[in-house]
């Protein structure tokens, strides 16, 4: 009565959407890690990490993770566990296990009821992640390896 049927021709017209952000790496829950993180592409931590991350993609740090950095630069941050640090992203979004101490600036801010942020939050309307150039951008290539 109010569905509106479409045809496989409107169908393939429309434009298809692809996640853009993905997981590309896991640190499980049990494992202690510190050190540095940095590149492209998604890391999901249920662990515990201490260090340095640098980010051109997603970090989510789930209900059983625990983040320890000085500052957290990532294109996205999803917080569902505890992170103790100060967070630059394009995006952050706190969830309602999530526990954040630490300061942000971020140009999107979304949290669930129940999320909890100890800091203060800047709004701009861009965020330089400062990560560098892009891998491949620029790069030098070598005609030769060196004799």
């Amino acid at each position: 009565m109010f569905k509106r049927s479409l045809n496989t021709q409107q169908l393939s017209s429309q434009p298809v959407v692809q996640a853009v952000e993905r997981i590309t790496s896991v640190l499980g829950p049990g494992v202690i890690w510190e050190g540095k993180v940095g590149g492209a592409g998604g890391v999901r931590i249920e662990g515990t990490f201490e260090g340095q991350i640098g980010l051109r993609g997603m970090l989510v740090v789930g209900e059983s993770g625990r983040v320890t950095c000085e500052n957290i630069r990532a294109t996205t941050v999803i917080v569902a566990g505890a992170v103790r640090g100060n967070i630059t992203t394009q995006k952050l979004e706190i969830r309602a296990s999530g526990r954040v101490w630490g300061d942000v600036v971020t140009t999107s801010f979304v949290t669930e009821d129940g999320a909890f942020l100890r800091g203060q939050i800047r709004m701009e309307d861009h965020v330089d992640l400062d990560l560098g150039p892009e891998p491949g951008a620029d790069t030098p290539v070598l005609d030769q390896p060196p004799a």
